[in-house]
């Protein structure tokens, strides 16, 4: 059931994003008066569930049916080298029957089966579809080709202009409704943080109070691993013991955080005050109590949460005494532990130790507060972009697939949750649709501001084998996010 929820959320999302985005293209084109021969959510390779369109002023429907036959006839032969051709040659449609979809000059709108993406077939335009037939006749005025550059580049840029502007519709709602929340650094100096192994080996000491990294003070504490990575942090500054110390972290820092699998080389520390108690388990039968403050296990002291996680795990099978606070009495408590190695007790709330800073917004003044969230996180992502492309760092070793990105998704169907993670990948999509890369919303774009620059464009010729060129690259990229993924599965 949790990985149908996941899945669902995942699908969910997909769809929002991908019809924002194409719906931006066909906007654009219609507004220019291009042609949309089709507008698809999810890809209709052989067939498709759902598709309809508008016959001689009817609307017409057809489900899980075979993609209608093109408005062109193929012809091949040998050119005087010898060489195979292909000659398309159009539909006289006024011979077609009545009912024939080929009649209509009208957008085709569809659901494909393959639920992972979505396309507009604009007419006069080289795209992933590699239709040549079209582009073999004289342009038309309602093509693609024969708009000015600048309608063009308006068409091609519409796309990651809405999923932008999804993020910021989104934000400015999340704030509206729920506010801001984040967790001071101040409040996590209180207890100082938690490391890893590698964090220790930086030279970061659990208990450690960060005061700055590279001499910026950040007051949302969760900012602070992601600002160490995207920023390429040299130093931060720690009170240690009363003392201000300054750790100098090494050069491969940051290729060695990229290495891990999650980003929690630093997290808060919080004393292990119980929840609830599970029942038959050995916490229980120990009488371990809501309310109790476990501080030690046989003769290791453990004042907080991460330093029991650190230790229980060697006790697996054996009887241990939990020492723990009740009130103003100090007990122990005999337990067995089983094959898990675990007592069987939920930590309290977060917000039992720390006070969380909230921020609430008017509708009004969460335009402002959403345009800066929107901004702020491109930028972010844009940093992650390029540390992929840096050989030097070897983040393209963690890209992930679409695995990865369903397992993003919370257990549970968190619509706060949800929306956040939309925005987010909203976001990601537009970053990756704007590269210049052929096949690619950037590639063309690039293509566009070329031609605006030099006044020259570019043959259809040179598009089909820039469109061939992107898509061995897009796709190179879809194998190594998903073989990753895949490799991942069995380590």
């Amino acid at each position: 059931m949790v990985v149908l929820i996941k899945i669902l959320q995942f699908l969910l999302a997909l769809s929002i994003l991908i019809f924002v985005h194409e719906l931006g293209h066909f906007l654009a084109a219609k507004a220019f008066k291009t042609r949309v021969e089709k507008f698809y959510l999810f890809f209709d390779w052989g067939f498709s569930i759902f598709r309809c369109k508008k016959v001689n002023g009817q609307w017409r429907f057809k489900f899980f049916a075979k993609n209608e036959p093109e408005k062109y006839t193929v012809t091949e032969y040998k050119d005087a080298a010898g060489k195979k051709q292909k000659k398309y040659e159009p539909i006289d449609v006024s011979t077609l029957p009545e009912d024939d979809w080929r009649r209509s000059d009208e957008t085709e709108y569809g659901i494909g089966w393959f639920p992972l993406g979505g396309y507009n077939k604009i007419a006069g335009m080289v795209d992933e579809s590699m239709d040549k037939s079209q582009m073999q006749q004289p342009p038309q005025p309602w093509e693609f080709r024969s708009k000015p550059a600048w309608q063009r580049f308006i068409i091609m840029i519409a796309g990651v202009f809405m999923n932008v502007l999804l993020a910021f519709i989104i934000y400015i709602g999340l704030l509206t409704k729920e506010g801001e929340q984040y967790l001071p650094t101040a409040e996590v100096n209180k207890y100082g943080i938690s490391v890893d192994s590698l964090a220790y080996e930086f030279g970061l000491r659990d208990g450690d109070k960060i005061l700055a990294v590279d001499g910026e003070y950040i007051e949302n504490f969760s900012e602070i691993p992601m600002q160490i990575i995207l920023e390429k942090a040299q130093t931060i500054e720690v009170e240690r013991d009363g003392k201000d110390t300054t750790i100098v972290l090494p050069d491969d820092a940051l290729t060695q955080l990229l290495s891990k699998q999650d980003g929690n080389f630093i997290s808060f520390r919080v004393p292990f005050q119980v929840a609830s108690v599970v029942e038959n388990s050995p916490g229980q039968a120990g009488g371990l109590q809501e309310g109790d403050v476990i501080i030690g296990i046989n003769d290791i002291e453990t004042p907080y949460y991460q330093d029991f996680v650190k230790n229980i795990k060697q006790y697996k099978n054996k009887d241990i005494d939990v020492i723990v606070l009740r009130g103003a009495d100090t007990l122990d408590l005999p337990m067995h532990l089983g094959e898990e190695g675990v007592i069987g007790a939920y930590l309290a709330p977060i917000s039992t130790f720390y006070e969380f800073e909230t921020k609430d917004y008017t509708f009004f003044e969460a335009i402002p507060a959403g345009f800066s969230k929107t901004f702020k996180e491109l930028g972010d992502y844009w940093k992650q972009v390029k540390l992929i492309f840096s050989p030097k760092t070897k983040a393209y070793e963690n890209v992930g697939g679409f695995i990865s990105i369903g397992k993003i998704f919370p257990d549970t169907w968190d619509w706060s949750m949800f929306w956040r993670l939309t925005a987010f990948l909203s976001i990601a999509l537009a970053v990756m649709n704007i590269l210049p890369i052929p096949a690619l919303d950037g590639g063309h774009i690039l293509f566009l501001l070329i031609e605006i620059i030099t006044r020259r464009k570019p043959s259809d010729k040179f598009m089909e084998v820039a469109e061939t060129v992107g898509l061995i690259i897009v796709l190179g990229l879809v194998i190594l996010a998903n073989g990753n993924d895949v490799i991942r599965l069995f380590k």
